[in-house]
């Protein structure tokens, strides 16, 4: 029997294939040197603590610091990311609302294919704060169109 091909009844249905869901863990980056806009006060470190208090840190998913993200515009930004995943790139985000939002945010990475995770299942403030969102190395496809 073909495995791509489920028998019932002696009828040939045809099974998709799983899909990929993202492998390893998923990486979320924090900017600690994020300054605010309107008082140049350091809120990255507070960005910090409080995303690795929403999200923990373990074998499924990693809160690391980093120096600098490069959309000092719109500060607090954090980038979502794993091996074979999409990367999200989120900013203008507050600490209490922005941390909340991606700890949900994570959960449907961790299960959409390639870590597309639909618009509608974006709190407002990262579809608000979507800065940019770039395919996984592994995955280019010749029309360049995302996987269905």
């Amino acid at each position: 029997m073909d495995h791509d091909s489920a028998d019932i009844s002696g009828e040939q249905i045809p099974v998709e294939p799983p899909r990929p869901v993202p492998a390893g863990p998923v990486i979320v980056s924090v900017c600690i040197s994020c300054k605010a806009a309107d008082t140049g006060t350091i809120v990255g470190p507070d960005m910090f603590d409080a995303v690795k208090a929403a999200l923990g840190d373990g074998a499924a998913v990693m809160v690391r610091p980093v120096q600098c993200l490069s959309v000092c515009k719109r500060s607090a930004t954090v980038a979502v990311t794993s091996p074979d995943g999409y990367t999200f790139l989120f900013g203008d985000l507050q600490t209490d609302s922005g941390s909340a939002a991606l700890a949900s945010f994570v959960k449907s990475y961790q299960k959409s294919d390639y870590g597309l995770v639909p618009w509608r299942e974006r709190a407002e403030v990262l579809r608000k704060g979507m800065v940019a969102r770039v395919p996984p190395m592994r995955w280019s496809p010749e029309d360049g169109r995302a996987p269905k």
